[in-house]
């Protein structure tokens, strides 16, 4: 069990807290990295594209002309691929790009960016971030001139909703509930602003 200090929100210690080795001190895994995010990417496209080919275009049911006798070249329908306004040739289909890596590589990768966090000192472990009000500048200000922050990702429980709605609309900050933590978030923002209940709650799901 590896310790950890808890800070509150002047980065002054007021506790300790023993997180597990398994999930705060593994070993970073570029290969985990790779297909957790390439998921997490590949599954927002939407593979609708699409466009007609010669059966989807209305008309030319009827041969253009005879086959033979003309002198003109054979056609069979005018909604051919080379003629004006026929189908396409070989176009794009719609389809399904879902990408699902098994289950332990999901959570290996996590455990492998929180461990990153945690090796590079830029886990930032409250004893609780409590806000008066939802207020943007409230949030911004102390995360940029107490917690000496340029940008992070918060994380806290949902029910803190002052929080949560204050940190969304600041751009280099973001705000996720425990449940909702994923490998692009972590390793877009470089530091990690966690309340000690939320990362206990992390630890619990993924041990």
């Amino acid at each position: 069990m590896a310790k950890f200090d808890v800070v509150d929100l002047d980065l002054k210690k007021v506790s300790e807290l023993e997180l597990s080795d398994d999930i705060f001190g593994a070993k970073p895994n570029a290969h985990l990295f790779y297909e957790v995010a390439k998921m997490q990417q590949v599954n927002r496209r939407r593979g609708t594209v699409a466009v007609k080919n010669t059966s989807l275009v209305s008309g030319g049911g009827k041969k253009p002309w005879k086959q033979k006798g003309t002198g003109r070249a054979r056609q069979g329908s005018i909604r051919a691929s080379h003629w004006v306004g026929g189908g396409k040739a070989m176009g794009p289909k719609p389809r399904d790009y879902f990408y699902r890596p098994p289950k332990k590589v999901r959570r290996g990768a996590l455990r492998a960016a929180l461990s990153l966090r945690a090796q590079e000192k830029t886990l930032i472990i409250l004893d609780g971030f409590k806000l008066d009000a939802a207020k943007s500048k409230q949030a911004f200000d102390v995360l940029t001139k107490r917690l000496k922050l340029a940008g992070a990702l918060v994380i806290d429980a949902k029910d803190n909703i002052n929080l949560h709605r204050s940190v969304r609309n600041l751009a280099k900050f973001d705000v996720l509930p425990p449940e909702g933590l994923n490998l692009e978030s972590v390793l877009r923002h470089k530091h990690l602003v966690v309340t000690s209940a939320a990362i206990k709650a992390i630890e619990g799901a993924l041990s």
